[in-house]
């Protein structure tokens, strides 16, 4: 068996069969090291058979679903998450795949976590830097403290902290960011800044780049059709199609998004 594993969640109606099949497709061909495609999920239809699916793993995700902020990803830190074994690359539905990922699991440290971005409001206040977990490396069964410890009283969790991504970063023995440019941001790299979007197209990603998050708005398939839609919120505003995004949505398998 392969000691690489990617992982993904998918839960709830936001996020369709669709998102787990480019994903999967698109590290297909990102990944040529033996490795194992893994989704958790409450819904297998649509899902290609060449995804692993296993069920949502945990009681605790009854608490976790009720809360924003991403809290069922704290469950895949159990001591035994169906046998799996290795290092884990957890990646969001909604990212985009741009290069080779078999790097990105030599990354030293105990979890590998994004560098979270600043907003223009941080530039003026006091800011902390914190793990943002859109995509996230750790080894497989070895950071049960991490669980143990949101299971021990996930309401109080979700009192203390905004989200998962903020316990993880309060509560992580070693944790480590990925190296620049590894991983970017469509909003924060690709978008053109404030007034000038309205009149310039995003960018590409440039060489080197592994993997696009997609966090908050827009999401990928907000940018795929070509219809002129208006996608985005005031600051990061953007219309129509995006090409690339448009191009690997569909060359994976997507279906063309209704508007």
């Amino acid at each position: 068996m392969s000691d690489y594993v990617v992982l993904c969640m998918k839960w709830g109606t936001l996020y369709g069969p669709d998102y787990v099949n480019v994903l999967y497709r698109a590290v297909r061909d990102n990944l040529k090291v033996p490795h194992r495609f893994v989704c958790l999920t409450d819904d297998t239809t649509g899902i290609d058979p060449g995804v692993e699916c296993f069920p949502l793993p945990d009681p605790l995700m009854e608490h976790a679903f009720t809360r924003p902020g991403g809290w069922p990803k704290l469950t895949i830190y159990k001591p035994d998450l169906y046998g799996l074994k290795g290092r884990c690359l957890f990646v969001d539905l909604d990212s985009v795949i741009c290069g080779d990922l078999e790097p990105m699991f030599r990354e030293k440290g105990e979890i590998v976590v994004i560098r979270e971005w600043r907003r223009f409001a941080d530039y003026f206040r006091k800011w902390q830097v914190n793990g943002q977990t859109s995509i996230f490396a750790f080894t497989l069964g070895e950071m049960s403290y991490m669980y143990d410890a949101y299971a021990k009283d996930p309401e109080d969790a979700a009192r203390e902290f905004r989200n998962e991504q903020r316990f993880v970063t309060a509560y992580a023995r070693d944790m480590r960011f990925w190296k620049h440019p590894t991983i970017i941001s469509f909003k924060r790299h690709l978008l053109a800044p404030p007034v000038l979007n309205r009149f310039i197209k995003p960018k590409a990603p440039w060489p080197g780049v592994s993997v696009l998050a997609f966090h908050g708005e827009p999401r990928p398939i907000d940018v795929v059709p070509d219809r002129g839609q208006v996608w985005g919120k005031p600051l990061r505003w953007g219309r129509g199609a995006v090409p690339f995004v448009r191009d690997y949505w569909l060359r994976y398998g997507g279906t063309e998004p209704e508007v």
